[in-house]
């Protein structure tokens, strides 16, 4: 027989049963909470320990990049003060150099990092070729069109002006680029090595931090270019006529900035999962295909001039961009990571085989 109160409630009437049940709802979202908080609070924790390793990475990248690169802004910027002429032909005595030239630095302190040749050298050349060669090209493709579009300039109407500000802005836009070229480098490195140990999430998670780094600083520099575009000039040429130009370059410099910020930490991870042969696909299609006609018709037919070109290129980036955006959504990380561990263990097994 049922006990009941005072009151003659039941303690199983169906008001207890309400009551009892909402409790364990309520201890059971609240369960749900926490462990919600505790995920998330995981992740923050991971999003912000890759932000430091990428940044660690991109760092001493960037800072030898920009020091050795800072060789030729300080050139362009003494030779600018000489004159319009002077700076259009350091102008295009560059972007040839930068086109057909190849250079070899060795140091002593350098000594340990490379002791001379031996039979190891020649292990896994094919495998080596088919990687360095597509990547070499994925860099030297989008270089060579930006310096080919300062020997486009040099066939406008006032070639002493256009070539100087180009070199002005190609040498502004090569400086920036150290930055993006950093993250880089950084991203390929830490997507190769998470592949490489069979952790796919943290290369997935990698490649979205590298975004939103690239994100901010293409908006940070994007805002500085547009906030100095009426002194900048003045570090190179203190003739009006190449400031007042440069001052007008520079909001479209801005835009090309922030879509190559994107497509260079975008380049970075195609390298870091192997995919080098299709980066340079995309790198000839957009640039070659797409930014050089471009910036031909726009400058040439359309008559817009040096601004023109740049808008050409611009055209190129944002090809590059969506092309490389569509893979990276696409990407099957754990399909990936399986392929690198392939690769490993292929290579561990000539290595054993050979020796």
């Amino acid at each position: 027989m049922e006990r009941k109160d005072e009151n003659g409630s039941s303690l199983h009437s169906p008001l207890l049963q309400i009551i009892s049940v909402q409790k364990d709802d309520t201890e059971a979202v609240a369960e749900q909470y926490k462990k919600k908080r505790v995920v998330e609070s995981e992740r923050r924790k991971d999003f912000f320990e890759e932000v430091k390793k990428q940044l660690w990475l991109a760092g001493p990248l960037t800072s030898v990049s920009l020091l050795n690169f800072g060789i030729q802004i300080i050139s362009v910027m003494f030779v600018g003060h000489l004159g319009e002429l002077p700076l259009s032909g350091a102008s295009m005595a560059t972007s040839f150099t930068s086109v057909t030239g190849i250079s070899v630095l060795f140091s002593p302190s350098c000594a340990k990092t490379w002791t001379g040749f031996s039979k190891e050298a020649l292990h896994n050349i094919p495998s080596f070729l088919r990687l360095a060669i597509p990547s070499a090209a994925m860099v030297c493709l989008e270089m060579w069109s930006f310096e080919m579009v300062v020997l486009l300039s040099g066939l406008l109407p006032n070639p002493k002006l256009e070539t100087s500000v180009f070199s002005i802005c190609l040498n502004t836009a090569e400086t920036f680029w150290m930055i993006s070229f950093g993250f880089s480098g950084a991203v390929s490195t830490r997507v190769s090595n998470e592949l490489g140990a069979a952790h796919p999430s943290a290369a997935r998670l990698a490649v979205h931090v590298v975004l939103v780094l690239a994100l901010i600083e293409g908006t940070l520099v994007g805002t500085v270019m547009i906030l100095i575009r009426n002194i900048w000039a003045y570090a190179y040429s203190n003739e009006i006529e190449v400031v007042e130009y440069v001052a007008k370059m520079l909001p479209i410099l801005a835009v090309s900035h922030f879509l190559d910020g994107l497509q260079c930490v975008l380049s970075g991870a195609v390298r870091g999962c192997g995919w080098q042969e299709i980066g340079a696909i995309i790198n000839l299609g957009s640039y070659y295909a797409v930014g050089i006609p471009s910036a031909i018709v726009l400058a040439f037919v359309l008559c817009i001039g040096g601004k023109g070109l740049w808008l050409g290129m611009i055209c190129a980036l944002g090809v590059q961009v969506v092309s490389l955006v569509i893979i990276t959504l696409r990407t099957d990380w754990e399909q990936e990571a399986k392929k690198a561990i392939d690769r490993v263990h292929d290579s561990m097994t000539l290595e054993s085989t050979v020796s």
